[in-house]
């Protein structure tokens, strides 16, 4: 059902200095900064040649990366995002093997422009996995 790995995310106490590092340490290319204020976050993508890696910072108090940061000060992998053909059917098929979905359960227009659905991390041994629907 999954398909490619379309990125990894990771919680960033310092957004500029994490941008810093991945483009002038590593030498990756870094996009700008987006503000996703739905989702409480502002993220940068750095692209590499077979995924991409997406750099959160809370954006607001109430953002689910600031009380992850609160746990993880250095910051951390936040979640592994995989792309799937249909996000409903995906959704579906979760749910009626007992999995999580978290939420409302509707899915919310991530980052790309995509639908996005995440799933419980203790459902996919201690890792929150977000499904996002291949565009």
């Amino acid at each position: 059902m999954i398909g490619q790995l379309n990125h990894v995310a990771i919680a960033v106490p310092d957004l500029a200095a994490a941008v810093r590092q991945y483009r002038d340490l590593l030498g990756a290319s870094v996009g700008a900064p987006q503000d996703e204020p739905e989702h409480g976050v502002t993220v940068v993508f750095v692209t590499l040649p077979n995924t991409k890696i997406e750099l959160l910072h809370p954006l607001g108090d109430d953002s689910p990366i600031a009380s992850f940061l609160e746990r993880n000060p250095s910051g951390g992998i936040h979640h592994l995002c995989y792309e799937v053909e249909n996000i409903r059917v995906a959704a579906d098929a979760m749910r009626s093997a007992g999995a999580r979905v978290l939420g409302d359960g509707e899915p919310k227009i991530g980052a790309h422009g995509n639908p996005v659905l995440f799933l419980h991390p203790k459902d996919f041994n201690g890792t929150l996995i977000e499904l996002e629907e291949a565009g």
